[in-house]
């Protein structure tokens, strides 16, 4: 009975997880679509439950504006969304209830799973937001790092269950500078995510110097301000050249001080068998981060190189969250997983 349980609260948690992966990847689809506004209204298209509800709505809005945010595809790309974004949250409920009712057959407490049913809730909440806020760069990129944030979480939830080889007590020094990289590494998807939700990432075209200079010119505070609308400074003008190159310079330098922190992290628990695979997959998504990064500069953006780039940020998470959750496992570890 406790293995049948157990098993299928396993199978349930894997399944989600990968979902949650999923999901993160499409998102990026979606907005490296411009299909964040294939319907303007939220949770329905145009007040119905599909776009073939909607058909005249659109055809009335691609009439108005046959280059707009609106169209069929869009509206699709945009409802397959949410309704993969619902059911995500239908299942993670699935979790919270078998946490709960069998706390003592799964040995865990339900808390962690009450706490990503309020993030995926919470995840919800700002997809909505990002629709009726015209996707404001703000509630677009916090919108990101929400899913990364569920992502964690659900990795976490994972690792708790996945078996793995013993680890030695002395590789719990490495948890402090692991939590660190995981606080350097989301700075690093905060500010990749402003670059994407801002149009900024073709606003350097050449590669180590921005427009020919280490040090360019560029607008800080208008790239930085935080509550405007999309493509626009806060007095309501077209936001410039000079604040977008702001923008992408800073995530690309740091950029490389995430890649070396990471790296070395990473190079040193290959040593401990119990950490391998998660470090050596850290290290993989570094390398391909990288040449993803460079690959959409010197081909001008492509949809499947940008949307692979996100993949792999999402990945990092991953692999970071599973590496700081085993090390709070080496014998001597305080921190309860």
């Amino acid at each position: 009975m406790v293995e049948r349980i157990t098993s299928r609260y396993r199978k349930l948690v894997f399944v989600t997880w990968f979902l949650t992966l999923d999901l993160i990847m499409f998102g990026a689809f979606v907005r490296l679509t411009d299909s964040g506004l294939g319907c303007p209204d939220w949770p329905g298209c145009y007040g119905k439950i599909s776009p073939i509800g909607a058909s005249g709505h659109i055809e009335q809005a691609l009439q108005a504006m046959p280059y707009g945010a609106v169209s069929f595809s869009k509206a699709w790309i945009e409802m397959i969304h949410r309704y993969v974004g619902s059911l995500l949250g239908m299942m993670i409920i699935g979790i919270v209830y078998l946490a709960w009712r069998h706390r003592r057959e799964l040995g865990n407490t339900p808390r962690l799973a009450i706490v990503t049913l309020v993030a995926v809730c919470v995840q919800g909440a700002f997809g909505a937001w990002t629709v009726t806020h015209q996707l404001m760069p703000l509630v677009v990129t916090s919108h990101l790092l929400g899913g990364m944030l569920l992502l964690a979480l659900m990795t976490w939830l994972a690792a708790r269950e996945k078996p793995h080889a013993p680890i030695a007590a002395a590789a719990a020094r490495w948890r402090g500078w692991m939590a660190g990289g995981l606080i350097l590494l989301f700075m690093q998807v905060a500010l990749g995510g402003w670059v994407s939700t801002n149009y900024a990432a073709l606003a350097c075209m050449d590669f180590p110097m921005c427009h020919g200079r280490w040090v360019p010119d560029m607008d800080f505070h208008g790239g930085y301000s935080l509550f405007r609308g999309l493509g626009l400074l806060p007095s309501g003008e077209m936001i410039s050249q000079n604040a977008l190159t702001a923008i992408h310079w800073v995530h690309r330098n740091f950029a490389f001080l995430v890649f070396a922190y990471l790296g070395v992290l990473g190079w040193k628990m290959l040593a401990e068998p119990g950490l391998r695979g998660p470090a050596r997959l850290l290290l993989v998504l570094l390398a391909a981060q990288l040449l993803t990064g460079l690959t959409t500069i010197f081909f001008q953006w492509p949809l499947l190189i940008a949307v692979l780039h996100n993949g792999g940020a999402a990945g990092l998470v991953l692999a970071s969250v599973t590496l700081l959750v085993r090390l709070s496992r080496a014998h001597g570890a305080k921190i309860p997983v």
